[in-house]
């Protein structure tokens, strides 16, 4: 089963934009789309949960701003399984939340009381008012140690913190990385699998696209290719069964999520 565990829509109430990630959505089993937008998360929410709903292969999770919204368990549940949203996505830098923020820790309380994944959504671009600082994924060590059975994803491998992501992956259980990638960086994608391979922790990879950044077939392509243009080096390579395994992995089922 290929989950691309990392898309979004800019506006769910356009058909073009619908009808291109539905078209992209088709490369894979599953797709989680993940609420963005700076408006009421309630209405983002809301316009994420007709979006997905009806749809097979769609799965949806609810954006919360806990220094905003209400974080209890009572409004978490309203604006997610209520709404048939899967789980829920934070953006510290971007919001300008540290990720061990008193509210944000009543959210994630919240949130495993729910059984509801959480991904933290910290890496990759950043705008020049976000506080890349709470883009560090070892600031999530003292989440993960007070929710031990929270589970938990680190967006685009926490890049650039990727050594740090690599460390939560092999210190923690249910703290996982989403293997985001853009196929027209070959080098640091190499990178970061051969580092995640020489931890250990190639198992704690889960597949993404971050669409409409990028697309899971081109994706796909890249991960499996990469190792071909080492042929004619010495460099070490990522036995190609290990990188399949992560783009094959069942990601709904580690998250304990249930589609529909």
């Amino acid at each position: 089963m290929i989950v691309d565990c990392h898309t979004h829509i800019s506006s769910p109430s356009s058909e073009i934009d619908v009808a291109e990630h539905l078209e992209a959505c088709e490369k894979v089993d599953a797709c989680i789309v993940l609420a963005r937008g700076p408006g009421d998360s309630a209405e983002v929410n809301k316009e994420v949960s007709k979006y997905v709903k009806g749809r097979r292969k769609l799965v949806g999770f609810a954006i919360i701003n806990p220094t905003r919204d209400k974080v209890g368990t009572r409004p978490i549940k309203a604006n997610t399984s209520e709404l048939g949203l899967a789980g829920v996505v934070v953006y510290c830098p971007d919001r300008k939340f540290h990720p061990a923020h008193s509210r944000a820790m009543r959210l994630y309380e919240a949130c495993e009381e729910l059984a509801l994944p959480v991904f933290f959504h910290n890496g990759a671009a950043f705008g020049p008012d976000s506080i890349l600082q709470y883009a560090q994924p070892y600031l999530l060590d003292e989440v993960a140690q007070k929710f031990g059975s929270l589970k938990i994803i680190i967006g685009s491998m926490g890049v650039p913190f990727v050594s740090q992501t690599i460390s939560m992956l092999a210190k923690h259980e249910n703290v996982y990385a989403d293997l985001t990638i853009s196929p027209k960086k070959v080098w640091q994608i190499y990178n970061i699998v051969l580092s995640a391979h020489e931890a250990g922790v190639m198992d704690k990879l889960l597949f993404g696209s971050g669409y409409p950044f990028a697309r899971a077939d081109n994706c796909i392509e890249t991960l499996l290719g990469f190792n071909k243009l080492l042929a004619d080096t010495s460099l070490p390579t990522v036995p190609r069964e290990k990188i399949r395994a992560i783009i094959e992995r069942d990601t709904l089922a580690l998250l304990g999520v249930r589609k529909g």
